[in-house]
């Protein structure tokens, strides 16, 4: 008798069924056979594929095995029988195990569902469903004579909360143990019509079955069933050890890289391997999965980096920040894109197909209209406050206007003509100054600090420039105040990366819409500092003259480029 030998722990998955056979090397070793069929559940689909993996009790029985059926069972009484097996079940013995019914995955696990099962989330999954750990366990409770195959038939079932999903998951599939995969109604037949034969190996009783992939422990001189009476062929010597290390490693590198890609570059090497069946419908199992399908979509449309930085543009314009405007589609740009997606109503992959860029295009090209008219009407009401205050206060003339204009709009529109009026009144002033007053003065224009200009003040507090000497001393401030913030908008702006291209796109933009930055030259000068600090303001954001991210997002909107065009 062997031991009871239940367990907890998730291995793969699939909606459908699972069929582990055991058999050992005595020629009349007896065939038991356990089948679980869930086909009906309360409150999720029923199984077609399942049903039919039940029927195949009659056709097993005939050929001699002894065979318990659970038709319709919850995880209790599907462990239950398990357990009565393994109690049953004596070295030597070639036992069927046949399951059937929803099969979910989440990370690295998979469950067979009772049928008691409604909506499982992650935290109630193991309540309500039978670990296929558990089955494979019990394989390897026969080293070297076991195989676990897997069904999967398509069905809709409603999940609670946590990733939990539908579809075959990876199997980690123990030393001799050996590997079946497919459909439910082909595994179902394979069952009825093949493993009833007697004198065929099981390489050779898969060979030919569509819809099924063997893998694992695949012994090619070692039968089945043997004929009864005839001692059972001897099995072919396996690979070395080296042999075995060396394939171990290929495979653990193909399932840490979990990608088409990586379980190919396997097969390319070992495309006989023991784990060749698993790795060709790991393969399939990517091929069909939607966010595979999505990501291959993606890729075919060979989009240039130019292409991916509009891209990352029209998401951040629309909202979804992609953490940088650089062309490369990283973890901030897919998590933009499947934001962007989820917004839709769309599929959330984090790829994007031919449509979707064309959907996302309109949309940016849209709100950037609607920002450039609201920027618009912005700037036409800055521009009349503006064009108010200068009557008010600079119009005059006066020195004391002039600096209260300065001071309000230091980028205004008549921020020019109110600097050289100034500079006129100064020269004018000095030339009237006396000889000591003006040599004073020119040492604290020289020096341009505020300690040079409070030096001043304190020898001529009624001086000619005292006026200007306290002008500079409050922009001095305000400029040591404003340091920090300068830095941090200096870095962002080297952040962005931008070449000369770049930077005369930023001014050709910055001229067409009406905030002169002087020469076209690519060099961002004070005059082209003024016009970003403009351009900011109209926008309403933080007006530094520094470019940064939502920036230049909102200086280019104007300019995204339609995919195809």
């Amino acid at each position: 008798m062997i031991g009871k030998l239940v367990t907890k722990g998730l291995a793969g998955a699939c909606a459908g069924a699972c069929l582990v056979l055991v058999w050992g090397g005595m020629a009349q070793a007896a065939d038991r056979a356990l089948i679980l069929a869930n086909a009906n559940y309360a409150d999720a689909p029923d199984l077609e594929g399942a049903r039919r993996l039940g029927d195949a009790t009659e056709a097993l029985r005939r050929a001699g095995y002894a065979v318990t059926l659970g038709r319709d069972r919850t995880v209790a009484e599907m462990r239950g029988l398990l357990s009565d097996l393994l109690e049953t079940a004596q070295p030597g013995d070639r036992l069927v195990i046949l399951l059937a019914g929803h099969v979910l995955r989440t990370e690295g696990r998979s469950v067979l569902l009772g049928v008691e099962a409604s909506a499982p989330d992650l935290a109630t999954l193991g309540d309500v469903a039978l670990d296929l750990a558990e089955v494979l366990d019990i394989a390897a409770a026969f080293p070297g004579a076991a195989l676990v195959g897997i069904g999967s038939e398509p069905a809709r079932l409603t999940l609670g909360a946590g990733r939990i999903a539908a579809g075959t998951g990876r199997l980690n599939i123990p030393q001799g143990v050996s590997v079946v995969t497919g459909d439910a109604t082909a595994l179902a037949r394979f069952a009825a019509q093949k493993l009833v034969q007697q004198g065929v190996s099981l390489p050779e009783l898969g060979r030919g079955e569509n819809g099924l992939a063997l893998s694992g422990y695949l012994p090619a001189n070692a039968v089945f069933r043997p004929v009864a009476g005839e001692p059972a062929r001897p099995t072919a010597p396996g690979p070395s050890e080296a042999e075995r290390a060396e394939e171990d490693a290929a495979w653990s590198r193909a399932r840490t890289a979990g990608t088409i890609a990586g379980y190919e570059t396997y097969l390319a090497v070992w495309p006989q391997g023991r784990f060749a069946a698993l790795a060709r419908s790991e393969v399939e199992r990517l091929r069909a999965d939607p966010v595979v399908q999505a990501e291959a979509a993606e890729a075919a449309l060979g989009l240039s980096r130019d292409t991916r930085r509009t891209i990352q543009r029209q998401l951040a314009l629309l909202g979804h920040d992609p953490r940088g405007i650089d062309g490369l589609f990283g973890p901030g740009s897919r998590a933009a894109i499947t934001a962007w997606q989820r917004g839709q109503g769309l599929r959330a992959s984090g790829f994007l197909d031919r449509d979707q860029i064309q959907r996302l295009t309109a949309q940016a090209e849209r709100r950037a209209a609607e920002l450039e008219a609201e920027a618009a009407e912005r700037r036409a009401e800055q521009e009349r406050e503006d064009r108010t205050y200068w009557s008010q206060t600079g119009a005059a003339g006066d020195e004391a206007g002039l600096r209260a204009y300065l001071r309000r709009h230091p980028d205004g529109l008549f921020a020019d003509v109110a600097a050289e009026r100034l500079a006129v009144i100064e020269e004018a002033r000095r030339d009237q100054a006396a000889t000591r007053d003006r040599s004073a003065w020119d040492a604290a224009r020289s020096g341009d600090t505020i300690a040079s200009y409070r030096a001043y003040l304190a020898d001529f507090p009624q001086g000619a420039f005292a006026g200007e000497a306290e002008a500079r001393i409050v922009s001095l401030q305000e400029a040591a105040a404003g340091g920090q913030d300068r830095a941090r908008a200096e870095a962002a702006e080297a952040a962005l990366g931008m070449n000369a291209l770049t930077r005369r796109l930023v001014e050709v933009r910055l001229q067409g819409l009406g905030h002169d930055p002087g020469q076209v030259d690519g060099t961002f000068d004070d005059r082209a500092r003024r016009a970003i600090r403009r351009f900011q303001a109209a926008r309403e954001l933080s007006a530094t003259g520094y470019m940064d991210q939502p920036t230049l997002v909102a200086l280019l909107a104007g300019g995204l480029v339609p995919f195809g065009d």
